[in-house]
């Protein structure tokens, strides 16, 4: 079903639309939803957050405007994890995985990737810890520098300094190890 006859029926509050919605938009809503709540909270607390995106669409859906509705799914999606995680004070994970990606089935350039993957964790974790916080807050959890700034009880000044530098830091890091 074309995402104008989608918007069209929620509008009308047919729930074929919502229904049709879902099925077009949940694996998306869904992955956005996993990689930020997955190492804090329950597959169940996921799938609610999913479900609570949805819901605001079905709201909001005179604002929905076609073309522009996978974008807002992905923003709203983003928001409500972040606004779960700050609901639940919980700290972010900080763990040895965190920067794995997924890779193409190519064995040589999985392997390739692997070795990439592992030079960037090896980089991001050698950063001393506040700052090393800072920079997986920042670039893996797509929090803004105020956010982080605010979760951390930090200037917003000092944050961008403290990525400024990380970001020196591991450029250091990773072209010494791409000379080696």
């Amino acid at each position: 079903m074309r995402e104008e006859i989608i918007l069209r029926k929620m509008q009308a509050r047919d729930p074929a639309g919502l229904e049709a919605l879902m099925d077009r938009y949940l694996p998306y809503v869904s992955v956005i939803v996993w990689n930020i709540l997955r190492d804090c909270m329950s597959p169940e607390d996921c799938e609610e957050t999913a479900s609570d995106i949805f819901l605001a669409a079905w709201e909001q859906a005179e604002q929905l405007r076609p073309g522009h509705v996978k974008g807002w799914l992905g923003a709203v999606a983003r928001n409500k994890a972040k606004n779960k995680l700050r609901q639940r004070e919980q700290i972010l994970p900080l763990v040895e995985d965190l920067l794995d990606l997924p890779g193409p089935d190519d064995p040589a350039t999985a392997l390739e990737r692997a070795e990439e993957q592992a030079l960037v964790r090896r980089a991001v974790f050698s950063l001393p810890d506040p700052d090393r916080e800072i920079f997986l807050r920042h670039y893996y959890y797509a929090q803004t520098v105020r956010e982080v700034a605010a979760a951390m009880r930090l200037n917003d000044s000092t944050v961008k300094t403290r990525l400024r530098r990380g970001r020196a830091k591991l450029k250091q890091l990773l072209t010494k190890e791409e000379l080696a």
